[in-house]
């Protein structure tokens, strides 16, 4: 086929092809078969149907899309090149996968303009894209006005068998069939090939019948490869259904012009090879050396550049008129979507006494989102069926569900791992939402990945766990988190908290709600704790301070974390009477504790000060790097038992009469 015989179209779905192959091709690493046969797709999505303004990527009623199948990125890299983004040029395109290049080896959103969530792990993007989506219709629900239109976007998600696949996807696409989200469209990407090989190995399910089961509107293009019109019906008629999700299974060919590699596992994950690259672009007619795109192709696609400038243009007089009819709602969209904390907000969290009655710190939990709800019109989340047991629910607000989004509590079902994915969609939604999802302390194993990819994508997630020790009791090992804790504080850019008291909370949430670019994991217990003297709001957002004090240079030092805290400071004063030096440390978090200047840290534990007493109900895992080669600790390095909690407690050795012995055997 020559040159000149291709149509325009041909043109462009061409120059994606071999903007991918030739990356992949310099780079010696890559997946090329992906943009080769999703490309024709990915086309007509980004041509005649997305709205977006390349020059303003964070345009905020633009159209969000996902690639799912992260490994195939090079297809969104041309696109966000060809299509005019000024953040991805033809060099970044040459330094693919290369050190500090801004086209990574997966998306990434932190690192590219126009890529809205990081994705990678197969399944995660299909999941965000349902948070994407909530997000969408929850403030569509609540500024929509029937003669002023702000709020309406689409989430478009290109996936593949890998995604579908993975368990975390059917979790999230059950949830977004239940919940009707009539604006999340699917393409996925049916090429019959995993890197195992074909699919017939180990999938041969029809994932259509099992997307209509969740309540989704399924299509089939056949003709994937070549049937423009095809793509372009069916995701017209996605569009026209509002009330579910669709997806679009297209049909294609992996590596499609590849004469020797095409439909093969060969061209998954590896570069064709300088002679198939020749061979392929024989085939396809492509007469263009590496890296160049002919005039007419980048033409026409870069007419997105005039498109969304006249979209974004037309939407700010759209808002411009909504303010003038709506002026108090529009006060508030804008407060909500420019990402900035209302003036006062802080003044909202609960402060505590030690005359006041001591409960769980998930009870604390409870009263401070319901005294921070109705200040902060953007705080969003629920949990994993758990309600009840997490006390998660907002009193101000109804349950999300169908025809009702606009309600601000969230009910996941028992899907931690999908939950934790749809909330970090929710978070980078990038309209200020700030969500919040909930579960056991335990069940962060389900959803380790979602905590993981909300610490490196950045996303401002709250994760709220209740039951975080052996106190939680009879149910035994199988849900109690000794080792958890000490898991989550290797995650970089995640900050865990485990609080003392009411006051504690209070300055756990108050770090949470304003890290709006990490996550912050808070661990709540399920007994009963005193409020303590000493803490406070403030001091609880440094990560470790001076709970009490004697006088003079302390003989010993006993830092504490959560529930046991209350159990140091009874210690302390035993200790005290029989005329020891002995000073309290409440350690809520490290992370918070090492970002301090050094002049502070030293002043909570000087150097000089070398009998240490670390108490925590978990693994001794990292406590070294505080307790010195002089220190010990109450630590439980086993997994848990069956027993009412009280006694798990008290057999662990988490009394105050161990806490006084273990002191006493470090001071000789």
């Amino acid at each position: 086929m020559a040159v000149a015989t291709q149509s325009l179209e041909e043109l462009c779905i061409n120059s994606i092809r071999f903007l991918a192959i030739d990356a992949v091709e310099k780079a010696k690493s890559g997946h090329p078969g992906l943009p080769m046969g999703a490309a024709p797709m990915a086309f007509v999505l980004w041509d005649r149907f997305m709205r977006y303004n390349p020059k303003n990527p964070n345009w905020f009623n633009r159209d969000r899309f996902i690639l799912s199948a992260g490994h195939g990125c090079m297809l969104q890299y041309a696109l966000l090149y060809l299509t005019g983004y000024d953040g991805v040029t033809i060099d970044d395109l040459q330094q693919f996968r290369q050190w500090e290049s801004v086209t990574p080896g997966h998306p990434e959103n932190f690192e590219t303009d126009g890529v809205e969530v990081t994705t990678g792990p197969l399944g995660q993007g299909i999941a965000n894209g349902v948070g994407l989506a909530m997000a969408e219709a929850h403030l569509a629900a609540r500024f929509n006005k029937p003669d002023a239109t702000i709020v309406d976007h689409y989430t478009y998600v290109i996936l593949g068998d890998g995604c579908n696949m993975e368990g975390v996807s059917g979790e999230a696409c059950s949830l977004a069939g239940h919940l009707g989200l009539g604006k999340l469209i699917a393409l996925y990407d049916d090429n019959h090939i995993s890197i195992d090989g074909s699919t017939d190995l180990a999938f041969t399910e029809d994932v259509g019948k099992r997307f209509e089961a969740y309540g989704w509107h399924v299509l089939h293009v056949e003709s994937g490869n070549t049937d423009l019109e095809a793509i372009n019906d069916a995701i017209a008629a996605a569009k026209a259904v509002t009330d579910k999700p669709s997806l679009i299974k297209v049909t294609t060919t992996i590596g499609y012009g590849s004469p020797n590699k095409a439909n093969s596992h060969a061209v998954h994950g590896a570069a064709l090879g300088g002679d198939e690259v020749e061979a392929t672009r024989k085939h396809l007619g492509w007469e263009y050396e590496p890296f160049v795109v002919p005039d007419d192709a980048l033409n026409h696609l870069r007419k997105a550049v005039e498109r969304g400038t006249e979209a974004e243009t037309a939407w700010n007089q759209t808002l411009a008129d909504y303010k003038a009819k709506y002026p108090e709602q529009a006060a508030q969209f804008e407060q909500i979507t420019s990402g900035q904390l209302p003036e006062g907000w802080e003044k909202a969290l609960p402060t505590y006494t030690p005359e006041d009655k001591g409960v769980a710190t998930r009870k604390h939990s409870q009263a401070t989102l319901n005294a921070l709800a109705p200040v902060l019109p953007q705080l969003i989340g629920g949990s994993a069926d758990l309600a009840p047991s997490n006390l998660t629910l907002l009193n101000i607000s109804g349950d999300f569900q169908k025809g009702q989004y606009e309600n601000r509590n969230l009910r996941f079902g028992v899907r931690e791992h999908g939950m934790g994915a749809i909330c970090n969609g929710i978070a980078l939604h990038n309209s200020g939402l700030i969500p919040y999802g909930a579960t056991f302390l335990i069940f962060t194993d389900y959803m380790r990945a979602a905590i993981r990819l909300s610490a490196l994508s950045e996303a401002g997630v709250i994760w709220v766990m209740t039951h975080d020790s052996v106190a939680l009791g009879e149910d035994g090992p199988t849900h109690q988190p000794v080792e958890t804790i000490a898991s989550l504080r290797t995650i970089p850019n995640l900050v865990v908290l485990r609080p003392a008291d009411g006051n504690e909370t209070s300055g756990a949430y108050k770090v949470a709600i304003e890290r709006r670019n990490a996550p912050t994991l808070l661990a709540f217990t399920r007994q009963g704790l005193p409020n303590l003297a000493g803490s406070s709001i403030e001091a609880a957002t440094k990560g470790a301070y001076v709970l009490s004090d004697s006088d003079g240079t302390p003989d010993i030092i006993l830092i504490g974390t959560g529930s046991e805290v209350s159990l140091c400071v009874q210690g302390a004063e035993q200790l005290r009477e029989e005329g020891k030096k002995v000073r309290v440390v409440s350690m809520p978090s490290w992370e918070l504790f090492e970002a301090q200047d050094e002049a502070y840290r030293e002043s909570v534990l000087p150097k000089a000060v070398t009998k240490r007493l670390g108490v925590e109900a978990g693994v001794s895992f990292g406590w070294c790097r505080y307790l010195g080669t002089e220190g010990d600790m109450i630590s439980i390095d086993r997994f848990g038992v069956s027993a009412p909690g009280g006694v798990a407690m008290a057999k662990f050795g988490y009394t105050v009469e161990n806490v006084v012995a273990k002191a006493k055997a470090l001071l000789g």
